[in-house]
């Protein structure tokens, strides 16, 4: 799970490429909408913001008004419904009751490419949901098969949407759907799309997408050298609350003579339930040889955070201040995704960072056994 940077995204709403003169006159019109009284936005894809709104009256709303031509621009409602479009200053029409968007050839086509494309994912998304819906014990028991097809549904999924780009290379569609093409198919496949001579690749929203891209690798590369620090280092001491309110310093646990894992981790974060497993197994091997765990929680809120040290059955000690990406232990460790861990000797020297699965079972192997 990663951290949003509130750097970043004030940079984002820094760097936006001036418009030029070139405007379009934009007219959406919603209908079939589900509640009246609700306010529906149009927002400027670049800023993340809206530049026009609306209220749902009689089932139907419009907004009017003028934009950069070919402006890639959504409309919205609460996240409950999201529609892209480009400002070609043709009209825009949305049925709510079919999730159908309707305007210029060119919107018509992205709707139709959009709509296919939610349909992909959500049989690869069901796929996992299902698995995860399953007790405990079977989703361990069924851990080699499910890593093995989820490989080949991610695959699938990845196939049909990099089809999307490559199906429309002489038109501006893929420009809705090329923010996920570094995590799909790598940075190198997206800095090969914005290179070339396609349509898309000089639209501003591209392009300060690729600039904003390129800053956020470089603030990780130095975050991830500012972590690496900590390695060889004495522990840095921090205090927290336990689940009963209680303040403790990780200094009562760290340095004491044991071995410890300081585990970064929240109720709210898929990835860490599904390494859970690993360090519950590590814990109860080589506990009782002197090494001890103490979880840092990212939550925000005490009762799923309790609620999931129970269910995740997680017999060791807990801390946290509750306050999510804002935790002491975030800002003294430089913690921007997790699950992350540290390794500290039974001196209070950090000895490992980052240890998962198959490695950290191997690095206490080597220590105990």
């Amino acid at each position: 799970m990663k951290k949003i940077s509130i750097l970043m995204m004030a940079v984002a709403a820094m760097t936006v490429i001036a418009c030029s003169s070139n405007i379009a006159k934009y007219d959406v019109t919603g209908v079939n909408a589900p509640q009246d009284g609700a306010v529906v936005y149009l927002v400027d894809r670049i800023l993340s913001a809206p530049i026009d709104s609306a209220v749902v009256a009689g089932g139907s709303f419009n907004m009017k008004g003028n934009a950069e031509k070919n402006a890639f621009l959504s409309v919205s409602f609460d996240d409950d419904w999201y529609y892209p479009l480009f400002n070609d200053g043709k009209p825009i029409r949305i049925n709510l009751a079919d999730s159908t968007l309707t305007g210029s050839p060119l919107n018509t086509k992205l709707s139709e490419w959009d709509k296919k494309d939610a349909a992909a994912y959500a049989e690869y998304y069901s796929f996992i949901e299902d698995f995860l819906s399953l007790p405990e014990a079977e989703q361990q028991a069924r851990e080699e098969e499910f890593v093995a097809q989820y490989e080949d549904k991610l695959q699938k999924y990845t196939d049909s949407f990099m089809n999307i780009i490559e199906e429309n290379m002489d038109n501006l569609i893929p420009v809705a759907f090329i923010s996920h093409v570094p995590s799909l198919a790598g940075k190198d496949k997206f800095n090969e799309l914005v290179a070339s001579d396609a349509p898309f690749a000089q639209h501003p929203y591209v392009l300060d997408l690729k600039r904003r891209l390129d800053l956020t690798e470089a603030l990780q590369k130095a975050v991830a050298g500012n972590q690496q620090t900590i390695v060889g280092q004495k522990f840095l001491d921090l205090e927290e609350a336990d689940p009963d309110g209680k303040m403790h310093k990780l200094s009562e646990y760290v340095g004491q003579g044991k071995w410890v894992l300081v585990d970064f981790w929240a109720s709210w974060c898929a990835p860490c339930k599904a390494e859970m497993p690993n360090v519950v197994a590590a814990y109860k091997k080589y506990h009782s040889k002197g090494f001890d765990i103490v979880g840092l929680s990212f939550d925000k809120e005490k009762d799923p955070w309790l609620q999931a040290i129970k269910d995740w059955e997680m017999p060791w000690i807990h801390l946290s201040d509750l306050k999510y990406w804002d935790t002491k232990a975030s800002e003294v460790y430089s913690v921007n995704a997790i699950p992350d861990n540290l390794l500290i000797d039974p001196q209070g020297t950090v000895v490992a960072r980052g240890l998962r699965g198959a490695a950290l079972e191997a690095r206490l192997a080597e220590i105990f056994e």
